[in-house]
């Protein structure tokens, strides 16, 4: 399990907190052309995201405001970029 660890003065936020982990672990990832968050739809990513979130979460939050971080950013991300042409194939 890779370890995250929590970034510097480059996280202000609890949701860009959930972000770093979920991007660390590989449950989501932005459109680098337009920036969307998009869910790579891994359900070992997403549990991993959890667990990180349960057993080492921020100092400023408690164990369920992370998780229920973790919950809202999944559940905001798409599987598609909104702005990207959809795949013909």
């Amino acid at each position: 399990m890779p370890f995250f660890k929590e970034r510097g003065p480059g996280i202000h936020s609890l949701r860009g907190w959930a972000i770093a982990v979920l991007q660390e672990v590989g449950a989501i990832r932005k459109c680098e052309e337009h920036g969307w968050l998009q869910d790579c739809a891994d359900p070992d990513a997403r549990a991993q995201a959890l667990d990180l979130a349960g057993q080492d979460p921020p100092v400023w939050v408690s164990r369920d405001k992370a998780i229920a971080e973790i919950k809202e950013v999944l559940e905001s991300s798409g599987d598609a970029c909104p702005e990207c042409p959809p795949e013909v194939g």
